[in-house]
């Protein structure tokens, strides 16, 4: 279920997006939210929050991507229902691959020179392809069960 979505994610991604760019963008399109700051809002979160070796950025794309169905747009509505629904993609994910870091899924600092240099070089953006299409997957199988 969601494969296509999943795939829109990864063609996203290959096409020059980044991770959470890929996610949050397939995310919008599945749930026909259109707007010209998806998938601007999510740049500074790719890379590992812009390279500090933090959050995975697909992740945080689902996130967001969970965000668009279940936020909130004033303090008056709940938080409950769109946290539990964050918290079960954050266990789905790190079941999945073992952790929502950056550096601990690829074993490198994106930061530094040498960490690029050694992501080019292990080829561990076939690693990030598959999380991009997770993350999407599992973001989208939550959702449908909140909306």
């Amino acid at each position: 279920m969601f494969d296509r979505d999943a795939q829109r994610s990864r063609e996203l991604f290959e096409s020059g997006l980044y991770c959470a760019e890929s996610v949050l963008l397939a995310i919008a399109e599945n749930k026909g939210i259109h707007s010209e700051w998806i998938p601007k809002i999510a740049t500074g979160f790719c890379s590992g929050l812009a390279r500090t070796c933090g959050t995975c950025g697909a992740v945080s794309g689902a996130v967001m991507g969970i965000n668009l169905v279940a936020g909130r747009n004033t303090p008056e509505e709940p938080l409950d229902g769109d946290y539990a629904a964050v918290c079960q993609f954050l266990e789905g994910f790190e079941n999945r691959f073992g952790s929502i870091n950056c550096l601990q899924l690829t074993g490198c600092d994106l930061g530094t020179p040498e960490g690029q240099a050694s992501f080019q070089a292990k080829h561990v953006i076939e690693r990030c392809n598959d999380y991009v299409e997770e993350a999407t997957r599992l973001a989208l199988s939550i959702i449908e069960n909140i909306s």
